[in-house]
């Protein structure tokens, strides 16, 4: 494969398995990730979601790193409207004086979660009106250039720990090339304006001192088994899961209930979410990312394992690792 892959990480919490559980199976996919070459693994914030433990996000970082060696880590990303910039820098400054070159910060302005949750982390409504100048206060705060007189990020002060811009819009695109930062696109849950995004960020792109040049991150699933009719039964198993999440939250739903929910108009949604997904045999895996890495003109991709068990997604990173020819790199 000729760009670079990554992994986001979403802590999954497992049908009956615990939040302790979870975190030993990101240990083990990051240092899977990291024997096979991976570039980086991120983490997401979330919030009030029962299959996701990655809400502490610099948090489980600092975990994961403790446990790996070489492998870049950060957060894809940091929801900062939810936080003050001053917190995001001494939290990613600490992590950077502890593992240097190694950590990431990747920004969000969602809340990535629900309204009432957004309340209950007492975020200002309008707090995500404030997201370019917050990204500049950070940028301050970490090169050790503070906006505000008087104010220091200890530790964080001249760090300058990487910023990329991550969004599923028009705005993140145009944000994250007036500041010259690279840019993530979620195009594994939200890929209608992938290639709009991406194009506007490339015509738009100003060098600054962090990138001379525009790098797009392409978010995609990947399910990759030994053959494409195990692969197929995990990416329903997978869908299934993520209907019943979205659609019957308070539910234990059978395998026929979340079908018929994903043969719903809302479950038809669902699946138009999950559009860019390598599923298959490794050669099959190979040719659908090479030909979404085209699509969507990207310099790097990052990759969403959604195998239902943990043992299927460290198989997929494998066979994903070793018919791109990463482990080598």
């Amino acid at each position: 494969m000729s760009v670079p892959l990554s992994i986001l990480d979403l802590a999954t919490i497992g049908r009956g398995r615990s939040v302790g559980e979870a975190f030993e199976g990101s240990v083990a996919l990051a240092r899977t990730a990291e024997a096979t070459g991976y570039r980086r693994v991120w983490y997401a914030e979330h919030h009030n979601m029962r299959s996701i433990a990655s809400s502490a996000t610099s948090v489980l970082i600092a975990h994961i790193a403790a446990h790996t060696d070489t492998i870049r880590l950060g957060s894809g990303g940091v929801m900062l409207p939810n936080h003050t910039p001053l917190t995001i820098a001494e939290q990613f400054g600490t992590l950077a004086s502890l593992h240097p070159g190694r950590i990431d910060l990747g920004l969000g302005r969602a809340p990535g979660t629900d309204r009432n949750t957004m309340r209950a982390l007492r975020r200002d409504p309008t707090a995500a009106d404030a997201f370019r100048h917050d990204i500049k206060e950070l940028q301050g705060f970490l090169s050790g250039q503070s906006l505000i007189p008087g104010v220091r990020a200890i530790p964080g002060e001249g760090t300058n720990v990487p910023l990329y811009i991550l969004g599923s819009s028009l705005y993140g695109a145009t944000l994250a090339a007036a500041l010259g930062l690279p840019f993530g696109f979620a195009s594994h849950f939200a890929p209608n304006a992938l290639e709009s995004a991406v194009a506007t960020y490339r015509r738009n792109f100003r060098p600054s001192d962090q990138a001379e040049r525009p790098w797009v991150i392409a978010g995609v699933t990947v399910v990759a088994a030994d053959d494409e009719a195990d692969a197929q039964d995990q990416f329903r198993a997978a869908s299934r899961r993520r209907a019943a999440h979205f659609l019957a939250p308070d539910r234990t739903l059978t395998d026929e209930q979340a079908d018929r929910l994903l043969d719903s108009p809302q479950g038809h949604h669902l699946r138009a979410m999950m559009r860019y997904a390598a599923v298959g045999s490794p050669p099959q895996v190979h040719e659908y990312l090479d030909e979404f890495t085209r699509h969507a003109d990207a310099d790097e991709l990052i990759v969403v394992h959604q195998s239902p068990t943990l043992e299927a997604r460290l198989r997929s990173v494998v066979l994903l690792a070793d018919i791109s020819g990463q482990a080598a790199a």
